[in-house]
């Protein structure tokens, strides 16, 4: 992205980490940027979760903004940094998403109301799980059920329960996760309850259909209030659980299906308002029945997948983000010359404490520099309370991830058997789970970033 105006555009950026800083410090040639914001999982940090509140947060952004002259603000954060985004640039003026749309995709229990209404074929049954957090368990549910919290990031405590007393164990929260929860619902609570009283409190969870099918992604952006595809990432998941185990793109999705989720994410973004910025669309499609079904839509870039659409397709949507952060039409923006057939974002996770491998070494994170250098690292480490809520939460612990590419599927899982030898952790495949991985060298390719 190249400008002519004699200064850079300053951009504020909220609650951005990492792959969103790897995407950004790409682009500062081009642009200023101002950060703020803390990261939720790590201490001392997340301390600042006492006593946080975004409208206050977003009037110190607008004052800095103000200062500084930003041209755009910029966030894709689920947790906070969406949302403080659009208050932000609502206070600045600025192109961005509007703020009841942020919340009406947030607040999943009243996104699930308006796509009931504006595309029932793409809704699936649900319900308002009418207790509180840790509160009585009314009766007559019917079960098998998938729960999860009205607002929420990360599939944190949203699972599937086969019975009321398996609902009742999974809705017991000790003090100290109780705090932790209201803490990060609070936020979006006051502005929810001001700005989007008709949804009702975001203090709950509800109750989905559970479905088997296949999952998949679609990412695109917004503007003018028309909606465009970036394309779809497909999820295959570790088997036998809801945990994913790896992203892959280019989708083996049909390009009709892929169409019709588009149609489906127009309707449902335009009932809200949403006339600009980036967006998410979570989906089921069983091939069977053609059956494509919603499961929730993330006012924001998933940022986990712009740097596969970067590798298949050449195109940048951090840096589309930025346009339309300045009122662009990110279309315009020119691609890069692909440098992979595929690519994927490989997810390494236990499923029982004490399982997770140990952390590489500098020696094996030095040797998968050199030996992939298009390699993004990153680790997870976890330990005490953390690990423990992870296991209540998740069912599992996440401890790492890698970004690679191939010339095709076959060759892009060669080397991610190869690479995750490297690391002394096995490959993310069904079928090598547990199974030693037999080290080789790599076949030659083109840099795309260097590992981390």
């Amino acid at each position: 992205m190249t400008f002519t105006e004699a200064r850079r555009p300053r951009v504020g950026l909220l609650f951005s980490y990492d792959w969103d800083t790897l995407a950004f410090d790409r682009l500062k040639g081009d642009f200023d940027f101002d950060e703020a914001g803390f990261d939720l999982f790590s201490f001392p940090s997340n301390a600042r979760l006492i006593g946080f509140d975004l409208n206050r947060f977003a009037d110190r952004q607008a004052r800095r903004g103000r200062r500084e002259r930003w041209a755009g603000v910029v966030s894709h954060h689920e947790q906070f940094g969406a949302l403080a985004a659009a208050l932000v640039a609502e206070r600045l003026g600025l192109p961005g998403t509007p703020v009841t749309a942020i919340l009406a995709c947030q607040h999943k229990l009243h996104a699930r109301r308006v796509l009931a209404e504006v595309c029932p074929e793409a809704s699936i049954a649900f319900a308002d799980l009418d207790a509180e957090y840790g509160g009585s368990i009314p009766d007559g549910l019917d079960f098998p059920a998938y729960v999860k919290p009205v607002k929420a990031a990360f599939s944190v405590l949203a699972r599937r329960v086969d019975s009321r007393e398996e609902l009742v164990r999974h809705t017991r929260f000790g003090r100290r996760e109780l705090w932790v929860i209201r803490r990060l619902v609070e936020p979006f609570e006051r502005i929810a309850r001001e700005r989007l009283p008709q949804a009702g409190t975001a203090h709950r969870m509800m109750l989905e259909e559970p479905l088997q099918a296949a999952q998949y992604n679609l990412d695109g952006w917004v503007f003018n209030g028309q909606a465009h595809a970036l394309g779809v990432v497909d999820a295959v998941m570790y088997p036998g659980t809801q945990a994913f185990m790896r992203w892959e793109h280019p989708s083996r999705l049909p390009a009709g299906v892929q169409q019709q989720a588009l149609d489906v994410a127009q309707r449902f973004l335009s009932a809200v308002g949403f006339t600009q910025g980036m967006f998410n669309m979570e989906f089921f499609h069983d091939a069977a029945s053609g059956r494509l079904s919603v499961i929730e839509f993330n006012p924001r870039l998933a940022s986990q997948f712009s740097d596969l659409y970067r590798r298949v397709q050449g195109l940048d949507p951090h840096a589309m983000s930025l346009a339309l952060a300045l009122g662009q039409d990110p279309a315009a923006l020119p691609r890069t010359a692909p440098v992979a057939g595929a690519a994927a974002s490989l997810v390494y996770r236990s499923f029982s404490p004490g399982d997770a491998p140990p952390m590489p070494d500098p020696g094996q994170q030095a040797a998968l520099a050199k030996r992939f250098p298009d390699a993004l690292l990153f680790m997870y480490p976890k330990s005490g309370h953390a690990l423990e809520r992870d296991f209540k939460w998740l069912g599992n612990h996440r401890y790492g991830i890698v970004h690679l590419h191939g010339h095709n599927e076959a060759h892009l899982r060669q080397r991610a058997e190869r690479a995750s030898a490297l690391l002394g952790w096995t490959a993310p495949y069904a079928d090598r789970l547990g199974s030693p991985i037999a080290d080789a060298e790599p076949a030659a390719m083109g840099t795309l970033i260097s590992g981390a």
